[in-house]
């Protein structure tokens, strides 16, 4: 059964309904639970009714994830080798409905980036693409990795959605893990914000962390963009989804990030605004769900806000990131696939952990 099978049972839940019957006596029982939640103890700790209780939540969630991870953040960077994209997505910078510059890195520059960011001290790097198997096609995407694996002890992908036969292909080259977003599990909405391109395929889309597990792969890393769709329901069905990867693919480490949208070329405006204090009750909620489970904050978010976020689990960060194809050697004229929003240098972010009482670390796995 895939995860896009599994998840039908779930949705004919009323989660307007469900929200209003939950009560404060029903998340004090589930905050007194010492082993992992039930999925609809999972869904209350989502529901306005959970958001007194946050300074509870989030002490639990550092107990947990210290238990399971240590005092320990992950540090990585992102590359954008290209933002060639033959999607029309209503939110994303890159869409080909945007009128931006267009530009692929040649392999000179792509190892001229990669230099400069393991200049940093990166040890682990997220290569992306735009969605087009054209202009990023397999032989570009492999000759990209071998270059990466010179530099990086650990490379993982960021583009359009592969056949399982494709993921071996690129783990053949040196490719550790998978990042890939579902942006909304609404499949009616999705329809709607994916209007051209192969991500209208929703379902092939969804089941793309399960070809990848097959192919083998070190780390699978999912998450819904914050925003496009309601907060609870969202956040339910990422969950799920990350349970499911872990008991379907016990040998790889599934991970899980809280993206909101940022602002981004084309201008869209988000259907919610997913607040601070709901993004603390995600971070928490999950931990509680699923106790060993990697949880990404990337630069999306603010400098001060990360350092808040540290002691609630967080196990990954992004540092120095820049959104631009190549931008690291040379700030151009292409637009970024959004706007970043805490500029620190890595080693900003390292002291950052450091005076939190954390141990950044650079380099956590090394395939040989």
């Amino acid at each position: 059964m895939s995860f896009y099978d599994f998840k039908k049972q779930y949705e004919n839940i009323d989660f307007k309904k469900f929200e209003s019957s939950v009560t404060d006596e029903q998340i004090k029982n589930i905050l007194r639970k010492d082993e992992e939640i039930s999925e609809f103890d999972f869904l209350a700790l989502l529901t306005p009714s959970a958001l007194p209780f946050l300074e509870e939540m989030a002490k639990k969630a550092n107990s947990i994830a210290v238990r399971h991870f240590g005092k320990a953040i992950s540090l990585f960077a992102p590359l954008y080798v290209s933002n060639f994209c033959i999607n029309n997505c209503a939110y994303c910078g890159f869409s080909t409905r945007n009128d931006i510059e267009r530009k692929i890195l040649n392999f000179d520059e792509v190892e001229e980036n990669a230099k400069i960011v393991s200049g940093f001290g990166i040890r682990h790097i997220l290569l992306l693409t735009g969605e087009s198997a054209v202009k990023t096609n397999m032989e570009y995407l492999k000759s990209c990795v071998q270059i990466l694996r010179k530099y990086f002890d650990g490379v993982d992908i960021e583009i359009y959605p592969l056949t399982e036969e494709g993921y071996r292909e690129l783990g053949g080259a040196g490719v550790d893990g998978l990042t890939i977003f579902q942006e909304t599990y609404n499949e009616e909405l999705y329809k709607v914000l994916h209007t051209k391109g192969n991500k209208t395929n929703y379902r092939f889309r969804l089941e793309t962390c399960e070809r990848a597990g097959r192919a083998g792969y070190r780390s699978l890393s999912i998450g819904a963009l914050l925003g496009l769709d309601d907060f609870c329901r969202e956040l339910f069905f990422t969950g799920l989804h990350a349970k499911f990867l872990q008991k379907t693919f016990p040998s790889s480490d599934i991970g899980i990030s809280f993206p909101r949208i940022r602002a981004a070329e084309g201008g869209y405006q988000p259907r919610t605004i997913i607040s601070d204090a709901n993004l603390v009750q995600a971070l928490c909620a999950i931990r509680l769900f699923i106790n060993r489970i990697g949880i990404t904050i990337s630069t999306r978010e603010n400098n001060d806000l990360r350092k808040n976020l540290i002691g609630l689990g967080i196990t990954k960060m992004s540092a120095a990131s820049n959104t631009q194809v190549g931008g690291y050697a040379k700030e151009g004229n292409t637009k970024g696939q959004f706007e970043i929003s805490d500029e620190a240098s890595v080693e900003e972010v390292k002291d950052m952990i450091y005076k939190k009482g954390y141990q950044p670390v650079l380099k956590d796995w090394m395939t040989l």
